[in-house]
């Protein structure tokens, strides 16, 4: 490890931890490893606490690159559960409404699913780090205040149906987008456009750029491997 030209640290980031959180063990790790308290390092692309998968760190000059990063295509599983809806579209919250689903089939969601291929018009969730009036939606919901987002530009290339358990009323499908797509705001409209109401229970991101989830370090692997790490660049 190079702490001034940096490096780029690939991590799958566990469920129920921020992406900060993640971001701030690896770097309380690394400075206690060289023994600096300051390290520059920052991330490409949040992901909810919720969610796992891909989390790509950049440290030192590095950072440079986040911005770069974050427009490569992003890739990610999702199981829905059809038929009810959470204010979150997660399972941060409990659900608050339930809609009818027995109607929903393979075919039928088959048919839906194309329309979400493209360039689409996306709302973001109210309960995203979206700002209003310079303030995090999510924190305004928080404190009960009613929240409007604009609908946003955005680009999907694919969406592939995995899996559907018709007992459940759940469905699995693969997406591969571009910057900025919220998957719990394209759960809450496939759940509409099906007739219905639908939540994501999982999500992970399994690839953004050329990195795959297979290729990252989980948090318990990590302070291994950079004690496997020679330090450079100390003195500056």
């Amino acid at each position: 490890m190079n702490i001034t030209e940096g490096d780029i640290i690939y991590i799958n980031k566990p469920y129920g931890m921020s992406s900060f959180g993640a971001l701030a063990r690896v770097r309380t790790l690394i400075s206690q490893r060289i023994g600096r308290r300051k390290i520059k390092i920052g991330h490409a692309g949040t992901l909810d606490p919720l969610a796992t998968g891909v989390l790509i760190l950049c440290t030192g000059r590095k950072t440079k690159e986040i911005e770069t990063l974050q427009y490569h295509s992003k890739e990610y599983t999702a199981t829905l559960q059809l038929g009810a809806t959470t204010p979150s579209f997660d399972r941060e919250h409990t659900v608050d409404f339930t809609y009818p689903a027995l109607h929903i089939t393979r075919e039928l969601i088959e048919s839906v699913l194309p329309r979400f291929v493209g360039e689409i018009q996306q709302v973001p969730p109210e309960y995203s780090a979206c700002k209003v009036g310079g303030k995090r939606a999510y924190k305004l919901k928080r404190k009960g205040q009613d929240v409007e987002l604009k609908a946003k530009t955005l680009r999907i290339d694919e969406i592939e149906l995995t899996s559907f358990d018709r007992e459940r009323m759940q469905m699995s499908i693969r997406v591969v987008c571009g910057k900025g797509t919220y998957i719990r705001a394209l759960a809450r409209d496939i759940g509409q456009a099906l007739g219905s109401g639908a939540f994501l229970t999982t999500l992970c991101r399994t690839r953004l750029g050329d990195v795959r989830v297979e290729d990252c370090l989980t948090l318990e692997d990590f302070p291994a491997w950079l004690d496997a790490q020679t330090i450079e660049d100390l003195q500056m």
